[in-house]
């Protein structure tokens, strides 16, 4: 298999050999980026003035703490949890049986086995399970909380709400204090997300180097996984490559449609890669590397422009309505093809801000400024009625001399 270009020798490995990628990060940055990282959220608790913040997101979870078990699986079964007391200890409440996944983490003070009062494993003892649970919060908070009985949690049912209520808790959305506190990246933290899209990077050269006649959507698709996971990545948010016409309108699962000489390709890699950081991309191409017919190269230089354009006003202190008077305005042609924003931030996955395209940028839109610190997913869709679609997004730090792209692989030349 040969490369059109030089990308295999670029984004696979410097000297040309097929295999994994080693994080050559040094274990100090690792340290510095989690001791940031639970500082953030315990000045978030005390800029909210809460006794305590309760996590269930396991991706919150590895923020705080960066440890990780199953975190697919308990998302939807949330049978792990965090505690970090605003004068007291952080309390891993880890899956029975786990505890030793949390060994050598400095930030855990303490590690307990999880009550798990879900129906899936309490079932109709439910509501016992959910009293004791609720009860063990209620002793922390009574112990650590020095009168404070507010709790923040960034995601309960109902039932767990209702459970801490009755223990005379006051529960408050803690995502306010998550999000705010991921927000802000650190230089370490920056680092560690470079070696995250350094390996994303390597799975779409293998895309690149596997795009020709013949092949599915889900082989290509397949190829970011591969290197992900050999690589020491996590998961895939979602399964977007699509090929010719099923790049419109977007958001099609890939599928096992072969793709055809000259058809388009886009994907979006939404990927949870090493130390837990998303890289997320968007790269559209055709298949063969045939040249662009015309419609596609006016498809695929529109989607540049708008890049471009969008990336070169984020500037820190700027306000979101500001971006939105400056920001590019899409040919009406395009507009119902639209993608859902024009920016929004990234970290351990997509998070705040979210600023919309400006057709959809109302009253009701989210308000702030972008500050230093902040990384940026800058995003693309061109298409109309009839043509395929072509997806573009770069990822981007916002420091005090303004943007800086931390993805390196190259626009095609339409």
């Amino acid at each position: 298999m040969t490369f059109k270009d030089d990308r295999k020798q670029t984004y696979l490995n410097a000297e040309g050999a097929d295999r994994p990628l080693i994080s050559p990060v040094p274990e100090a940055v690792l340290g510095r980026a989690r001791a940031y990282r639970l500082q953030r959220l315990r000045d978030q608790i005390s800029a909210h003035d809460v006794a305590g913040l309760l996590l269930y997101d396991p991706i919150n979870i590895r923020y705080a703490f960066d440890c990780s078990n199953m975190p697919v699986w308990t998302g939807h079964n949330p049978f792990r949890y965090a505690l970090i007391l605003a004068d007291g200890p952080a309390i891993m409440f880890e899956f029975k049986g786990c505890a030793h996944l949390n060994d050598g983490l400095p930030g855990i003070d303490e590690i307990r086995t999880a009550a798990m009062w879900y129906y899936i494993a309490a079932g109709d003892k439910a509501d016992v399970a959910l009293t004791n649970w609720s009860g063990e919060i209620a002793e922390a908070i009574a112990q650590h909380g020095g009168g404070n009985r507010r709790l923040a949690a960034d995601r309960l049912d109902p039932p767990a709400t209702h459970a801490l209520e009755a223990q005379g808790l006051t529960v408050l959305d803690g995502v306010a204090l998550t999000e705010a506190a991921r927000e802000i990246k650190s230089a370490d933290e920056i680092e560690l997300m470079r070696w995250t899209i350094r390996v994303c990077e390597a799975g779409m050269a293998r895309i690149y180097d596997y795009s020709l006649p013949g092949v599915t959507e889900r082989e290509l698709w397949a190829h970011l996984h591969f290197e992900n996971a050999r690589s020491g990545g996590e998961w895939l948010e979602t399964k977007l490559l699509t090929s010719g016409p099923r790049t419109n309108p977007w958001y099609s699962e890939c599928s096992d449609r072969v793709v055809q000489e000259g058809e388009m390709i886009a994907f979006d890699t939404d990927m949870i890669g090493p130390y837990g950081y998303c890289a997320d991309l968007s790269r559209s191409w055709t298949c063969g590397y045939v040249p662009m017919n015309a419609t596609q190269a006016t498809l695929y230089a529109t989607a540049v422009e708008q890049i471009e354009h969008n990336l070169a006003l984020l500037q820190p202190g700027m306000d979101f309505a500001e971006f939105n008077a400056k920001s590019w305005q899409i040919p009406d042609r395009y507009v119902d093809r639209r993608y859902s924003c024009a920016l929004h931030g990234v970290g351990m996955a997509d998070e705040a801000p979210f600023v919309a395209l400006h057709p959809d940028f109302g009253p009701d839109a989210m308000s702030g400024s972008f500050a230093p610190g902040m990384v940026i997913c800058v995003e693309s869709l061109i298409g109309a009625e009839g043509t395929e679609c072509v997806k573009l997004e770069t990822q981007v730090l916002i420091s005090e001399e303004g943007p800086t792209r931390l993805d390196t692989f190259p626009w095609e030349n339409p």
